[in-house]
This record gives structure tokens, sequence and C-alpha cells, in this order.
């Protein structure tokens, strides 16, 4: 048996292995585009890898997928985070969990992960062929599959497609063409940029717990802030974007955003606020919930607060639009930036054309598809590998 699979990323390996693995006698070759193999994998986490999130359960993992979210379900249930962290270490990879539960090899370097997945390929016989596009899959009526590969035809019995995300519709006119649907993918997982605003000037400067808003809307995400020379990035604003996706793009990327600096409501901002506003301290030197200096200093010049003033003769004007700022703070954003490496897309091969207990097409009973090819993706912290390890896994063992 040939079995044919289309991409050298996460998914397509994991499909590779677990196929080889579960029909030794078969012949699996692995199909890639370009001259590189697991790109994303390298260059994920830092160049750390973030393998995989460390949730308790099915429902707490499936939370963290805007899209794919209820479908994942049945495929959790037959490999979930758990199983990932099994494999590897069945595999000689262990791993660690960090305070925030993402999961990374012991040895701190995605070289581990990239290793492992090669080595055990090689192990397998898997043959690797880079620098090889797929042009084209033919089916017959007997649903049999020709593939073209650099203008060569090529006959497999089975063929897995985990060739990854497209930023563009026109890069599924393969799939279009013989009958899938298509769902129109747009970037998502992106910083937001600021213009002409003095924020941009406190590049560096990281917040905790920091609640983002999109203004007019129910999209609303909290985490660490990190302030760039172009605007806001962190775990807030990267879980903001991938959650309001379509949205984001439907506006072309040109929106308000509300910043809550302390995650709590005006009512109990003022509260906290008492202590401050009897003091006999300078505004500057006696900073409230932690916020960093420069920050702070941002938000009483955007109010006209002398750094010179004391805390007890603020007056009631300035401490309302203070506390405004504080906990209802709004910026214009105006674009985005996404990370080249890093690339996240949502959208992709209609789900309801995949049976999502094999990840067999409904279409062609010999295609399977595996990763960010199909309309999922996740937020940061290991969940969009952990959707690849789990659909590649299943398409593979199918």
């Amino acid at each position: 048996m040939n079995i044919a699979v289309i991409g050298a990323g996460a998914a397509g390996f994991m499909a590779a292995i677990t196929a080889k693995e579960n029909n030794p006698t078969a012949y699996v070759t692995i199909f890639e585009k370009s001259s590189k193999i697991l790109s994303k994998v390298l260059v994920s986490g830092g160049g750390r890898c973030n393998v995989t999130h460390k949730s308790d359960s099915i429902s707490s993992l499936i939370k963290n997928y805007p899209r794919g979210k209820n479908k994942l379900k049945t495929p959790f249930n037959i490999f979930d985070n758990k199983d990932t962290v099994k494999w590897f270490k069945n595999r000689n990879v262990n791993l660690k969990t960090e305070i925030d539960n993402r999961m990374f090899p012991v040895s701190n370097t995605s070289k581990t992960i990239y290793d492992c997945l090669l080595d055990n390929s090689k192990k397998l016989n898997i043959k690797l062929k880079c620098s090889s596009k797929l042009e084209n899959i033919i089916i017959d009526s007997q649903n049999n599959i020709e593939i073209i590969i650099n203008s060569e035809k090529i006959i497999c019995d089975k063929l897995i497609i985990a060739m990854g995300g497209f930023s563009k519709e026109n890069s599924f006119k393969i799939f279009k063409s013989i009958g899938y649907n298509i769902i129109p993918p747009v970037p998502s997982l992106f910083t937001f940029k600021v213009k002409n605003d003095s924020i941009t000037s406190l590049m560096g400067v990281s917040v905790k717990n920091v609640t983002s808003s999109i203004q007019g809307t129910k999209f609303k995400q909290s985490g660490d802030i990190l302030i760039t020379h172009w605007g806001f990035s962190g775990p807030s604003i990267l879980k903001l974007s991938s959650f309001a996706a379509r949205l984001l793009s439907d506006m072309n990327y040109d929106f308000n955003i509300q910043i809550n600096w302390i995650s709590k409501n005006e009512e109990l901002a003022r509260e906290d606020l008492k202590k401050f506003i009897s003091s006999n301290s300078l505004i500057t030197n006696n900073i409230p919930f932690n916020i960093p200096k420069r920050l702070w200093e941002n938000l009483l010049i955007k109010n006209d607060i002398n750094f010179k003033t004391i805390w007890s003769d603020l007056k009631s004007k300035q401490l309302n639009k203070l506390v405004n700022s504080i906990v209802n703070d709004e910026y214009h954003i105006l674009g985005k930036t996404t990370f080249k490496e890093e690339f996240v897309t949502c959208g992709g091969i209609d789900l309801e054309n995949i049976d999502m207990n094999r990840m067999q097409s409904k279409l062609h009973s010999n295609i399977y598809f595996a990763g960010e090819i199909l309309n999922i993706d996740a937020i940061t912290g290991g969940f969009n590998f952990q959707a690849a390890w789990t659909t590649g896994y299943i398409a593979g063992i199918n």
C-alpha cells in the first residue's frame, strides 16, 4: 500500500509515523513543497517548542479553540494532551510544565522535538521528499487517487493532506475543484498597531493581568499585555485577535480597543484608591495597583496631572479622569502585525466535509486531513500544536 502525506509539519510527521507504525508493510512518503521541514516546530516558543498545554479535561482544552471547538471533542477523546505527553515520552522525549501550564521539552530546545520526529520517521523508513509541490489531485469514479507532484504523476492508495494553513483562498483551488467547501482564510494570532499615540514610547513595558476588549462587541480577554514600538502584543492581545479574527478582518483592522489596566471595575478601583487619596506623598512616588512606573506617568500626562501633585491635592475631576483611564483606557487600532514564521490562520477545509472520528473525507474515502489546513485554530499556549498532533495521529491510525 502506498500512503502519501502532503506536508512536512507537525501534523504531517505525526500522521506519517502513526500510519507506518500501524501499517508496517506500507510505503509512506512525505512530500513537502519547501526545502525546509518542521519550520513551525523549530521557531515555536522562542525556539523551545511549546508542544502542548497541561489542561486537566477535554472541556477545558476545547475552550481554547475559537474555530473547531465542538468538533474537537471526539478527536480529543481519542488522542488528547496527555496522550501527546505519553507519545513523546515513549520516544525518549520528556516534557515539563511551566507555571502557566505550557509544556516544553525538558531540554528547552525545539531541536529535541525536531530530532524526535525526524529520527523516528527515518527508523520507520518513511521517505521524505522536499521541494515537492502538490499541483493536482485526480480521483476517478472508483475513488482511485492520482496526485501530481512537480508535474509527475504518482498513484497512491491513501492520501493524507497536512499542508498547513493558507493565507489566500485561491491556494485551496485544488480542493475546491474536487468538491470541498472552503471557509475563507483570514489571519489569527496577531498584534495590534497603534498610530500616533504616546503609548508606543513605552515599548518594552509589560503589564500583568490586563483585560482588553473590542469596543462595541462582546469580545474580551484577560492576560498580560506587552507594549511595543508599534502598539500592543502579549497573551491578552493575541487571544483577543484569535477569537475576534473574522470580525477584525471584516473591520479591515480599523477599530477601538478598551483596556482595563487592573482588571477591576470602577467601583473597586475607587475603593482601592481611597488610601492613596488621603496620602501626602507625590503621585509619582506612590503608585497604585502595581502599575509600571512608565505606564503610570503616561496615564498622568494623558490626564494633565502634574508629576509634582500630592495625592491629597488631587481634584475630583482629575481623579474621575484618572480612574476612567485605569479601568477604561481607549486606543485606536489601525492595522495588525503577524509573525511570518508562526503565522496562524482561521478558515480552511470545512469540518462538515470531514468525519472527525477518523479525520477521513466524507467526499473521498481514501483521503484524510490533518492540521491547520482544516478550519481549526487556537490561541497561543501549545493548543495549535495539540490540534496538529491529535488530527495527525487520528488520520495516521485510520
